[in-house]
């Protein structure tokens, strides 16, 4: 078995997610009320038991906005004690006068390799999480995402594809610093021109030789582990972006809603070993060390 790094997982504590604490409300992945608990390292561990996942990247989970750098020390905290994660992805305010003075604060935790602040937007309201379409290009998030390849971190991207345009333009100007595609671009379903319109998404964003994108999240909409899906995601991000540019990533336990981590991570092994050894060594391995550099 191939071995594999999740490149994209959580794990909470319910009292510190305000979103967890609160009456449920729509969102992308649909009912969350099995979710509305604590997820310790320790339940993590024991759902990819056996999978072939030797290394996690942990990303944020929206904890209280102040709350920014009390997330990296808890994970910081859990992987001292459980040795997972390997490396952090946290939250920081790109909507701020200046990131730095929070930046400042995060790395000093030495698993710090990047930040997600989630900038979808969608005319389905429910799938909405920017304030506007258009914020990945807004002015003051551009000036703090730019300054992020002086501390070396990387930036989860998290669009859909109707953003790209918009999307293309932050990375690219920004060569020196990694961006990572959240979820590969989000398709929403497989109706032929929801496919071919996220399909273009991706070939405008491949011009940037600094764009990576995650195989994560593929039930968010479907809300099941569908190897139709995972197999359409899959063959084109490989066509598109090429395998060197891809990793998988659970997202558990949003994906525990409807699925296990063993059925998940088989669905998403069948559609890349059509591609052969060096697609299953990049995707499960390789990107993901390169980028992330997981202890």
């Amino acid at each position: 078995m191939q071995k594999a790094i999740d490149s994209h997982f959580h794990i909470w504590r319910q009292q510190d997610q305000p979103w967890l604490v609160g009456p449920m409300v729509p969102r992308i992945f649909g009912p969350y009320e099995p979710i509305r608990r604590d997820y310790p390292i320790e339940e993590f561990l024991a759902d990819q038991q056996g999978s072939g996942v030797e290394k996690a990247v942990y990303v944020q989970t929206n904890w209280a906005k102040e709350d920014f750098e009390k997330e990296v020390a808890f994970l910081s905290d859990t992987a001292k004690a459980s040795g997972w994660p390997h490396a952090i992805v946290g939250y920081a305010d790109m909507t701020v006068d200046d990131v730095r003075p929070q930046i400042d604060r995060l790395v000093k935790y030495p698993l710090l390799r990047g930040v997600r602040m989630q900038l979808h937007w969608h005319e389905t309201p429910a799938f909405r999480f920017a304030k506007s379409a258009d914020q990945v290009i807004d002015p003051v998030v551009k000036k703090n995402v730019a300054r992020l390849k002086d501390y070396g971190l990387s930036f989860d991207l998290q669009l859909f594809p109707a953003q790209m345009k918009d999307g293309l333009q932050l990375v690219g100007e920004n060569p020196e610093t990694d961006f990572i595609l959240t979820h590969t671009g989000m398709l929403t379903d497989l109706a032929e021109p929801v496919v071919e319109e996220w399909k273009a998404g991706l070939r405008t964003l491949v011009k940037a030789p600094n764009l990576y994108a995650k195989l994560s999240g593929l039930g968010t909409f479907v809300h099941r582990n569908d190897p139709q899906v995972i197999g359409t995601v899959v063959d084109n991000a490989i066509e598109i972006l090429g395998s060197d540019r891809l990793m998988f990533g659970s997202n558990f336990p949003i994906e525990k809603l409807w699925t296990t981590h063993a059925e998940l991570i088989a669905a998403h092994r069948k559609a890349v070993a059509r591609h052969g050894a060096k697609a299953e060594a990049d995707i499960f391995w390789n990107t993901a060390e390169r980028v992330y550099r997981p202890v």
